[in-house]
């Protein structure tokens, strides 16, 4: 008998806790090497691709998980972003270029901003960085299938939030990361985050309660409740492609003439 069958025959719960905590601590380990980093941007950039590669562990396939520039069917586009889970399966980027993904908006599903420790001001970027994604402008239209047609899908609100190996606050996530957490209104609002070495929280519950987890298993409780909230979501609204064909259109410049021209001489 293979070991993870026996100790899982003993305690299933346990072993499933235990496996998960292994997978924490390993990450806790690779997030405090990189503190040897001495440039903040090769430093930012090694944190992102540990979080990168956790999602695209943990979350079934349907969801794409990248950094890069959401962008609308106006030519808006956001801040850049660490770490994006969208839909790649009905909505392609548009751009891939140098290392850097255009995403439709249509397509987002979640953002998160990955940061070395969770204090004010890294809750207040990642806030910023969310209003410049949920403020673009998403379109939707009817789907037809076997069974007829659907009417478009009115979009669903875009989860925002923040992962780090800590918080820097003497009480963790305790009075003051929740007086901050709870002065981010509107566009700005984070709904989860996980900081490691003091737990995760969210604010997925139907009344928009803070819910915090403790720091063993925050990993494990963070995946599996946002898990949850990306399924309550369903599948993101039909972009409507002739909105960006349009806006490709109007991009079309004039000479001095005032005549169009379309990349001729």
């Amino acid at each position: 008998m293979n070991r993870a069958k026996q100790a899982s025959r003993i305690s299933g719960r346990k072993f499933l806790r235990q496996t998960f905590v292994d997978v924490q601590q390993e990450l806790e380990v690779k997030l405090r090497s990189s503190r040897n980093i001495t440039h903040d941007g090769t430093l930012g950039a090694v944190n992102e691709n540990h979080w990168l590669k956790v999602f695209r562990a943990y979350l079934p396939e349907r969801y794409a998980v990248h950094s890069g520039i959401i962008i609308d069917s106006q030519g808006q586009t956001s801040d850049q972003i660490d770490i994006v889970i969208y839909d790649l399966h009905f909505t392609p980027t548009l751009l891939s270029r140098d290392g850097m993904r255009y995403i439709p908006a249509e397509a987002v599903y979640a953002i998160f901003e990955a940061k070395p420790h969770i204090d004010k001001g890294y809750l207040e970027y990642a806030a910023e960085k969310a209003k410049s994604v949920r403020d673009l402008y998403r379109t939707s239209v009817a789907i037809t299938h076997i069974d007829g047609t659907s009417p478009p899908k009115k979009p669903f609100a875009i989860v925002a939030g923040i992962v780090a190996a800590k918080a820097n606050w003497n009480d963790g996530l305790g009075k003051s990361f929740r007086k901050v957490l709870g002065g981010l209104k509107g566009s700005q609002q984070l709904n989860c985050g996980c900081a490691l070495a003091h737990g995760s929280f969210d604010t997925f519950d139907p009344k928009g309660a803070l819910t915090c987890s403790p720091s063993s298993g925050a990993l494990i409780f963070f995946l599996f409740r946002l898990l949850k909230k990306l399924q309550s979501l369903g599948s993101v609204p039909a972009i409507n492609w002739n909105a960006y064909s349009t806006a490709l259109e109007q991009s079309s410049f004039s000479d001095t003439k005032g005549r169009k021209q379309h990349g001729h001489p």
